[in-house]
């Protein structure tokens, strides 16, 4: 009896109607997992280390734009905005500020919108997108501490984002009179607010200074000195707009009439 029923076991398990599914399966469960444990490793480094490989090219292009603190990625938001506030007066623009390769691109692709750009890095790491933009001379790379290489009136706009914060009072006066000759319309600021915004690790290394965010009555103090007036009419116009389209600025954003 014990024979018989053994022999009928062994029939189950190995050739019943349920054995093909069951037994190999207890021979494919350990290797299956060892392939799920090497395969969450590979993910592990391509997060930590995401220079290269599968995953590095993704992680790299999001780090740029989205640091710690970052109102290039701002301006991103807010271009439909600004084209809402401004209508068909932005229609050449230059974009001053780390990343400007994307604003550019963004603005690019807007109708009868031209734009340029001043990276005050070195962006020899970056994109061969952004690289196209600089052979072919739409993005340039930049000392901002010093006059722009681009004739009085320019452009219609100029936009300046995440680069005035590092520079000192004294580069600020130096450096806004030449933003505001190369602008026949005007200038968007987009700057921290002070205690809730902190630079992107790194930057502060590359413009020799940390960056210091400044109160928006710190900065109308510094237009009154620097004889540049508030556009209250294009400020109004964002404002609106922005209400209409539910955007809230997370940077200061402060529009100006550029020089006459």
């Amino acid at each position: 009896m014990s024979r018989r029923h053994t022999s009928t076991s062994r029939r189950y398990v190995g050739s019943g109607q349920f054995g093909g599914a069951f037994h190999p399966k207890s021979r494919i469960s350990p290797l299956l997992s060892a392939v799920l444990i090497i395969l969450g490793a590979i993910i592990l480094i391509g997060h930590f280390y995401g220079g290269s490989g599968i995953f590095g090219g993704q992680k790299v292009e999001i780090s740029k734009v989205e640091g710690e603190f970052s109102c290039t990625s701002e301006v991103l938001r807010a271009i439909p905005v600004l084209k809402k506030a401004y209508g068909d007066n932005m229609r050449k623009v230059l974009h001053v500020g780390p990343d400007t390769c994307s604003v550019v691109s963004k603005l690019l692709r807007e109708q009868e919108t031209e734009a340029w750009g001043v990276e005050p890095y070195d962006i020899e790491d970056a994109e061969e997108s952004c690289k196209t933009l600089v052979r072919k001379g739409i993005v340039r790379e930049a000392d901002i501490k010093f006059p722009l290489s681009y004739r009085p009136k320019s452009f219609s706009h100029v936009i300046v984002s995440d680069a005035l914060d590092y520079l000192s009072p004294k580069y600020l006066n130096k450096t806004f009179p030449d933003l505001a000759r190369v602008a026949a319309d005007g200038i968007i600021i987009f700057t921290g607010y002070p205690g809730k915004q902190r630079a992107k690790v790194g930057e502060s290394s590359k413009f020799g200074r940390p960056a210091k965010m400044r109160s928006s009555s710190w900065w109308m103090r510094f237009f009154v000195q620097t004889s540049l007036e508030v556009n209250e009419a294009a400020a109004n116009k964002f404002e609106q707009a922005a209400t209409k389209m539910s955007f809230k600025p997370s940077c200061q954003v402060f529009h100006l009439n550029a020089y006459h």
